[in-house]
């Protein structure tokens, strides 16, 4: 099932339904290859536990996509593939390398990255994001499947040459606009083995998979949740491929995860 959030187009209202511009969640119907088969049935509430639809649809070109969660925390995990780690010359690290990028960084498919004014080099990183569906702590390995309520495309955009200036990464990693987030939540789907791509402006950058990760999801939760608890609608990013690039002013980033989807995001000046 995928699992949107969405604000109804000005004009786009239908009766009984949301009113334009008010938030809502919905399941998503369709071929994403094509984006005009595409149906959203509005949901009536939050989207954990079991869907109830309202009875109100929409085209997707009636709606705006909005972030698909508002995460009240969104940990990341660095250098969890191999191959990325050893390109920007750092060694693969013995416990999953963890950090946190602030909720005012989310921002969803088409909206616009915006270049940080202290940095000449920001980057894309392309990865597979998790999405918690309830409060857990200390979540023993064979239990994990139970706490994860789906998966997302993201993009951890970051200000490379701040990251190495500063050698910690709230300001380099948690910028306004710095975690595009999207287009759903994919709430069916085996994480294990997934293509991972990012293109700017059409060209390829990143093409990994899933299964070259140095430690599984699985893992990663378990080692999360060991010190904090875990609340619905937190993200968990997961690392990127190798390949990371520069993104400028006018570039458009697009970040694709096999069975998800696809997030595009432009890059504009931050004014």
């Amino acid at each position: 099932m995928r699992i949107a959030r969405f604000s109804v187009r000005e004009g786009r209202a239908v009766e009984g339904g949301p009113a334009a511009g008010s938030v809502s969640f919905g399941v998503v119907e369709g071929d994403a290859s094509q984006p005009d088969s595409l149906v959203l049935h509005a949901m009536a509430g939050h989207p954990f536990g079991q869907p109830q639809l309202t009875g109100e649809s929409y085209r997707m070109q009636d709606v705006r996509l909005l972030t698909p969660m508002l995460p009240n925390k969104i940990v990341a995990v660095g250098r969890n593939y191999a191959a990325h780690a050893a390109e920007l010359g750092n060694a693969v690290p013995d416990v999953p390398l963890t950090f946190f990028k602030p909720s005012t960084a989310v921002i969803g498919p088409t909206e616009s990255i915006a270049y940080p004014p202290f940095s000449s080099d920001v980057q894309h990183e392309a990865e597979l994001a998790v999405v918690i569906g309830r409060m857990c702590r200390e979540v023993p390995l064979e239990r994990v499947p139970e706490v994860i309520f789906g998966y997302t495309c993201a993009n951890d955009v970051t200000a490379r040459d701040v990251q190495q200036r500063e050698g910690q990464w709230a300001r380099a990693k948690g910028f306004d606009t710095s975690c595009p987030l999207g287009p759903w939540i994919e709430t069916e789907l085996d994480p294990a083995d997934l293509a991972i791509t990012c293109t700017v402006n059409g060209d390829l950058r990143q093409a990994g998979r899933t299964s070259l990760m140095v430690r599984s999801i699985a893992e990663l939760v378990v080692h999360i949740s060991e010190a904090m608890t875990l609340l619905p609608g937190d993200v968990i990013l997961t690392g990127t491929p190798a390949g990371v690039g520069p993104i400028n002013v006018g570039d458009e980033v697009a970040v694709s995860v096999e069975g998800i989807g696809t997030l595009t995001n432009k890059v504009i000046s931050r004014g």
